[in-house]
């Protein structure tokens, strides 16, 4: 039933806006403690301070990979490769964009958010090669 892979599409749109309040708190934070002017900042994000801008880089980082995970997932109802496997694949790239925020708006550490990263990007592998195989 393709309805298992509409929650992991809807926790992902969530996550995004959750995200999104993540940065406007940081930014909000930074105007009310004087740390950045509005001045300072409209041309270029660059002023704000680090908080603020993995934040912000947190952000757009959801609609890179997560674009190819939405694709995924259409395509995957489409041909109906909407099975068990591939509702958990959701899933765990859904976890991993999770934990991958946690960590780049968090410690930052580049070698961990790699990994997760990179876990993520196996999850879409592994989802195209379920939809690949659905349709031969």
């Amino acid at each position: 039933m393709t309805i298992k892979l509409i929650y992991p599409a809807l926790a992902q749109i969530l996550w995004t806006f959750v995200v999104l309040c993540i940065m406007f708190q940081r930014r909000r934070v930074a105007f009310a403690s004087k740390a950045v002017r509005v001045a300072d900042v409209a041309v270029s994000t660059e002023r704000y301070p680090e908080p603020a801008r993995l934040a912000a880089a947190n952000y757009a980082n959801q609609f890179e990979t997560p674009v190819i995970f939405f694709a995924l997932i259409m395509l995957a109802m489409e041909v109906g490769a909407t099975g068990t496997v591939m509702a958990v694949l959701a899933w765990a790239f859904v976890l991993t964009r999770i934990v991958h925020t946690f960590i780049h708006v968090g410690s930052n550490r580049l070698l961990k958010r790699a990994v997760v990263f990179g876990l993520g990007v196996a999850c879409l592998f592994c989802m195209w090669v379920g939809i690949v195989v659905t349709v031969l």
